[in-house]
C-alpha cells in the first residue's frame, strides 16, 4: 500500500505561477483554444479552468479582475453571515433557556414577564 501512494505521488507536478500565469494569459488573449493549451502542456481542462479562477482572483502575483475581487468579497461576507446566524441562533436559544428557568423557579419581574428581568439594568439588546 505505501508503495502505491509513493507512485501516486510523482505523478503530481508542480508548476510555477510564473507559468500557470502564461498559460492563462494565453487563453485570456485568445491566441489559443482552451483543448490546444490543453494538449500543448499536457494538463487537464480543469486544472486550466482553475488557474484561470485563481488568476482572475490575483492569486499569481498579478492584480485580481474586479469580478475576482468581487467574488472574493461576496464569498467573506456570506461567511460572515453564516457565523452571524450561528451565534445568533445560539444566543436566541441561551435567552430561551434562562426564561423558561426563571420561570420554573417562580422568578419574574415586577410586570411579570420575565424576560424584563434579564433586560434589567441595562443589559437589554
Amino acid at each position: 500500500m505505501e508503495e502505491r501512494k509513493d507512485l501516486a505521488m510523482r505523478n503530481q507536478r508542480n508548476f510555477s505561477l510564473e507559468f500557470k500565469r502564461r498559460v492563462v494569459e494565453e487563453l485570456l488573449s485568445g491566441e489559443s483554444r482552451p483543448a490546444q493549451l490543453c494538449r500543448r502542456y499536457n494538463i487537464s481542462s480543469s486544472i486550466l479552468y482553475h488557474w484561470k479562477r485563481q488568476y482572475s482572483r490575483g492569486k499569481f502575483n498579478n492584480e485580481p479582475t474586479e469580478e475576482g475581487a468581487l467574488r472574493d468579497r461576496i464569498e467573506k461576507l456570506e461567511r460572515l453571515v453564516g457565523r452571524l446566524t450561528l451565534e445568533n441562533e445560539f444566543l436566541k436559544r441561551g435567552l430561551q433557556n434562562s426564561i423558561s428557568q426563571s420561570r420554573r423557579n417562580g422568578k419574574s419581574s415586577r410586570g411579570g414577564d420575565a424576560s424584563s428581568a434579564l433586560f434589567a439594568g441595562g443589559a437589554g439588546l
